[in-house]
């Protein structure tokens, strides 16, 4: 079920991670951001735009992590957008010949066989220097950062005053980092980014969880932040995402807080110990 969040801006969430699929209304059809994750959930979605008479004109991917890089038939044929750094890095990885099966092993257990491949990872890299995805709609300018995953990008749709975040602020999931050489700094890279444009902003649609309103969106850039430089400074974040606060049913959080913290702590002794 689609629902309106601004004027011309509507989501559909799934029900499992509750990713936000966005939608933008242009003039002769739609922008679909992060298409969804299940066959049957875009199906749906493909149906609701049939009977707004918006057939999707475009499509874009925040990054390219598997559940934002997924597409079904019935959603056409609209070139599929990324940066170029989120198409090279699904060019790469498709390019691998066991690729399907490394994309299964990763999926959740509870909609691997409803998550169709067959259009998985098919995007169309924009070059560095585009500030607006190209189609017939509201500007929608692309803030990309290093943050997360490769080529991850936000969208502020300024017209309607939106930011699309992708996997990021998050009122469900922590700061999820990449494994990069620095990936406390990138996560604070990509946050500073998005607070500077914080102001040109009254809806916020992160890739998983609930829409923020108003001041909820420099209230998610200070939670994400806490959470990293706790990370940072060896210190257990005090942060309602994980512990014994957690929302029911994501408790499951506290498994990737604790990876990442395991991994934080041993890196920062191999740095620590001379050669």
């Amino acid at each position: 079920m689609l629902k309106q969040v601004a004027e011309g801006v509507l989501i559909h969430q799934s029900e499992l991670l509750q990713n936000n699929t966005v939608v933008v209304q242009g003039r002769g059809g739609v922008l679909l951001i992060d298409a969804g994750i299940t066959g049957d959930e875009m199906s749906c979605l493909a149906n609701d735009l049939r009977e707004l008479s918006q057939p999707v004109i475009a499509g874009f991917s925040t990054h390219p992590d598997w559940d934002h890089v997924l597409w079904h038939a019935d959603l056409g044929k609209a070139p599929r957008y990324g940066t170029a750094r989120c198409a090279s890095y699904m060019q790469d990885l498709l390019s691998n010949a066991d690729w399907r099966a490394r994309v299964t092993d990763g999926l959740p257990p509870e909609i691997a066989e409803e998550t169709p491949l067959d259009l998985f990872g098919l995007i169309t890299g924009l070059p560095a220097e585009t500030a607006h995805i190209p189609w017939d709609g509201p500007k929608v300018r692309i803030i990309e950062h290093p943050a997360h995953a490769p080529g991850h990008a936000a969208l502020l749709i300024e017209e309607r005053r939106v930011l699309v975040a992708g996997d990021m602020l998050s009122d469900l999931f922590i700061p999820m980092l990449d494994d990069t050489a620095d990936p406390m700094e990138d996560y604070l890279v990509g946050l500073r980014l998005l607070e500077a444009v914080a102001d040109d902003v009254d809806v916020l649609i992160p890739g998983h969880g609930s829409v923020g309103i108003a001041d909820q969106v420099r209230a998610r850039i200070k939670q994400d932040r806490a959470y990293v430089d706790a990370l940072r400074d060896a210190h257990v974040p005090n942060d309602p995402r994980i512990g014994p606060s957690v929302k029911p049913g994501w408790e499951w959080v506290n498994d990737i807080h604790e990876g990442q913290f395991q991994r934080l702590a041993q890196r920062s002794a191999r740095d620590e110990t001379p050669d």
